[in-house]
């Protein structure tokens, strides 16, 4: 209910039905003020993500201090008093991606790929600038000429040639160098050649887009792997997302004798309640984290070790209680449930980081 003052007149605003109390009985609308103050919206704006009205925050308590508590009042059909699951996840997980946007963006100034063989050339370079400071006569430079070469050095680009300083002269390959300047070309050659010595769909595919990609940013791999890494970071949310169900299958397939009494959903809120354990935990350890980094303070590594073991000992328990089986069986559950999470989150690490390439 909106604490905006209600109308004198009483017909509905909505679909013009006689209004006898502050609802509508045929469409259901609140007869109230339609004119709002920005504070009135902004105001109702948190009360319909987050009920400030007080289940926020019984919600947020029995949540961090209770595991697995949630998910079965949700699955016995206790919600009243409750934030949904699902408004939960999307307000904590909207607040953590916020944050964590704005603390990890990486920037060209961040990523250094740069040729070793330039690198060497460099610093050969330093070295022998500040030896020649010293040379007073010509047998001097020879001196100092030959001792240079000793180490490896020798006064030729062909020795050290250098790729960096030329915009195109470093090449991105997705498996597979090409000497192609555009796509147009290498599609010219492709067709050009028999059908059996075609490149395939796949090899095909790969090759163009590396070619295009190197066109596109002209050899430039420090722009092309800050726009990438960038891309990719802000596919986490999709990845989650994508994450969710296949974990809740998981757990279906370890929990398949009790298929009666958990549903695919049961697993899914027990899911979605760790998802938002998990981005409350890890807000706080990227504060933790900051704080070691700004501060150098050595015990802040101690709280960090004990949040981390905090955070496993809290899921176990969660898994514990929402199941209700002993802990023998719960562990081994667990560490099977994680390990089937860690060899399916480099699949969907690969497969999302593949496709931030091609969005790129």
């Amino acid at each position: 209910m909106s604490h905006s003052p209600l109308r004198k007149e009483t017909d509905c605003l909505n679909c013009g039905a006689i209004v006898l109390g502050r609802y509508c009985h045929v469409c259901g609308q609140e007869n109230v003020e339609p004119k709002e103050t920005f504070w009135h919206m902004f105001t109702h704006f948190l009360y319909d993500i987050t009920h400030f009205d007080g289940s926020f925050f019984v919600t947020l308590k029995d949540l961090l201090f209770k595991p697995g508590f949630l998910s079965r009042e949700y699955m016995l059909g206790r919600r009243k008093k409750y934030l949904h699951p699902v408004r939960m996840y999307v307000f904590t997980s909207a607040v953590f991606f916020l944050i964590f946007f704005s603390l990890f963006h990486v920037s060209e100034d961040d990523i250094s790929i740069k040729n070793q063989a330039t690198k060497v050339k460099d610093g050969f370079n330093t070295i022998k600038e500040e030896a020649y400071k010293n040379a007073k006569t010509k047998k001097d430079s020879i001196e100092i000429m030959n001792g240079l070469e000793l180490l490896g050095y020798k006064d030729s680009t062909e020795n050290f040639p250098d790729h960096d300083d030329e915009p195109g002269g470093l090449s991105f390959s997705l498996g597979r160098t090409t000497d192609y300047a555009t796509v147009k070309e290498y599609d010219s050659v492709q067709n050009s050649l028999p059908k059996n010595k075609k490149d395939g769909g796949i090899t095909r595919m790969m090759t163009r887009k590396s070619i295009a990609l190197n066109e596109k940013y002209k050899g430039d791999q420090t722009r092309m792997a800050t726009e990438l890494i960038n891309k990719f970071l802000h596919s986490f949310p999709y990845l989650l997302f994508v994450s969710l169900p296949l974990y809740a299958l998981f757990l279906k397939l370890l929990y398949i004798r009790h298929r009666k009494q958990y549903y695919f959903a049961d697993h899914g809120v027990f899911l979605i309640h760790l998802y938002v354990f998990s981005f409350l935990f890890m807000l706080c350890y990227i504060g933790l984290d900051k704080l070691a980094k700004k501060t150098d303070w050595g015990f802040i590594g101690i709280i960090e070790a004990i949040l981390i073991l905090t955070g496993l000992f809290y899921a176990l328990k969660a898994m514990k209680n929402f199941y209700r089986q002993g802990w023998g069986k719960t562990i081994l559950k667990f560490i099977i449930f994680n390990i089937l999470c860690l060899v399916s989150l480099v699949f969907l690490f690969v497969v999302f980081f593949s496709f931030s390439i091609y969005q790129i």
